[in-house]
C-alpha cells in the first residue's frame, strides 16, 4: 500500500501485525540513531506532537542545559525492518525545537528538505534528482587497536589475493589480482549470491534498484546502484542502504565498510553522485548540439561545483582516510575540472 499519512501508517502496522515502531534520525556525521517504541503506546497523535529525546547524547547536536529535544516521524518513510525478531516498522523522523517547535537546524534531513524548497523559490526548476553510485568493501575480519606500547589495524577476506599462498585452511584459489575486480564471474567473484540478497531486501524495503557488482578491489569490492529519486528520499534510501548491507552481510558472518580506503594500493570505495535539475518534466541540463549535450544552466552547475570544490571537501571527503583514496592511478577524481567520459575529473559527464 502507498503510505502517506498517519492513518496509512497505523493500518500498515496492524495488518502486519507490528508490535514495535522504531524511530530513526540522522545525526551531524551523517550515522542513523534510534529507539524503539512499543506499538501499543504508540498512536498518530505522535505525528503531530513529536516523542522527546536526549539531543545531548547526539554527537554535534544540545549541550547538556538544552538536551531536550523532539522526533516527528514521516509517514512516507515507513517500511517493515527485514532484521528484527519481533515485527517492527520503521519511520525516518525530523528533529525539531521543543520550545519554538522550528525544524532544527543541525538535522541533516532538515537540511536537505531546506535546499529542495530552495531550489523551487530560485525558479531554476522544480526538482533535483539524486543518484549515488555506494560502493563498499565486504571483509571476513577486522581488527584493531591502540594502546600505549602498540597500534594497528588488521582486515582480511577470503577472496583478498594477499590469501593466495595460505595454507591454514583448504584454498581453492579464486583472488582476484590487484585491481581486476571489474567484472570476473564466479567462482571469482565470490560474493554474487550475498550482492542478490542484499539487492532484493533492498527492494523489499521500497528502493529501486538498477544493477549490482563486484568492483575492481580485490577482498570483495561491490557496488550496488539505486534508482536516482529525489534529494531527501535519497538521503534517507543512503541511510537505508548501508543498514541493509551492513545487516545483510553480518546474517553471513560478514562485515561491510564504506570507508574511502581501506586497502592500501587497490581501488577505494567511492560515491559518484549522479544529479540533474528538471523543470516542467523538462531536464534543464540537456542542450542538443553542445559540448556533452549539456545546456548553459549545466555548466553554470558544475562552475559552482568547481568554484567550490575545496570548500565542498569538508562534507564529500570528511576523514583524512578521503584523502588516502584521492591519489593518482586508482580511478579517483584529482582532477578540479569537467570532463565527458573521464573518471579522473571532479565532474564527470557520462555518455
Amino acid at each position: 500500500m502507498a503510505i502517506k499519512k498517519a492513518s496509512d501508517v497505523m493500518k500498515f502496522a496492524k495488518d502486519n501485525k507490528v508490535e514495535v515502531v522504531d524511530l530513526k534520525f540522522c545525526d551531524v556525521p551523517g550515522l542513523w540513531q534510534h529507539f524503539s517504541v512499543s506499538a501499543n503506546e504508540f498512536g498518530e497523535e505522535v505525528f503531530e506532537e513529536g516523542i522527546g529525546f536526549d539531543g545531548s547524547s547526539i554527537r554535534g547536536f544540545q549541550t547538556i542545559d538544552e538536551s531536550d529535544m523532539l522526533l516527528f516521524p514521516d509517514p512516507e518513510s515507513a517500511f517493515l525492518d527485514p532484521f528484527t525478531d519481533v515485527p517492527t516498522v520503521s519511520l525516518v523522523c525530523n528533529v525539531r525545537d521543543p520550545v519554538t517547535g522550528q525544524p532544527y537546524t543541525r538535522d541533516p534531513r532538515f537540511v536537505a528538505q531546506k535546499a529542495e524548497t530552495y531550489l523551487k523559490s530560485t525558479g531554476i526548476a522544480d526538482i533535483s534528482y539524486w543518484g549515488p553510485e555506494i560502493e563498499f568493501y565486504v571483509l571476513d575480519n577486522v581488527r584493531f587497536d591502540q594502546s600505549y606500547n602498540y597500534g594497528f589495524y588488521y582486515i582480511d577476506s577470503e577472496e583478498g589475493f594477499w590469501n593466495s599462498g595460505q595454507a591454514d585452511r583448504p584454498n581453492l584459489g579464486y583472488k582476484p589480482r590487484y585491481k581486476e575486480g571489474y567484472f570476473p564471474v564466479p567462482p571469482m567473484d565470490h560474493q554474487q549470491n550475498l550482492r542478490s540478497e542484499m539487492m532484493r531486501t533492498l527492494e523489499k524495503c521500497g528502493v529501486r534498484v538498477e544493477v549490482h557488482h563486484h568492483e575492481v578491489g580485490t577482498a570483495g569490492q561491490a557496488e550496488i546502484d539505486m534508482r536516482f529519486t529525489t534529494l531527501t528520499r535519497m538521503a534517507d534510501q543512503v541511510l537505508m542502504y548501508k543498514y541493509i548491507i551492513k545487516n545483510v552481510a553480518r546474517r553471513h558472518n560478514k562485515t561491510v565498510t564504506v570507508m574511502p580506503k581501506p586497502i592500501f594500493q587497490d581501488n577505494g570505495s567511492g560515491m559518484h553522485t549522479h544529479q540533474s535539475l528538471w523543470k516542467a518534466g523538462k531536464n534543464v541540463f540537456y542542450s542538443a548540439n553542445t559540448y556533452a549535450l549539456i545546456s548553459d544552466t549545466a555548466r553554470y552547475y558544475i562552475g559552482g561545483i568547481l568554484r567550490h570544490a575545496h570548500a565542498l571537501c569538508a562534507f564529500v571527503a570528511p576523514t583524512t582516510n578521503s584523502y588516502r583514496r584521492l591519489v593518482p592511478g586508482y580511478e579517483a577524481p584529482i582532477n578540479i575540472v569537467y570532463s565527458q567520459r573521464n573518471r579522473s575529473a571532479a565532474v564527470r559527464i557520462p555518455m
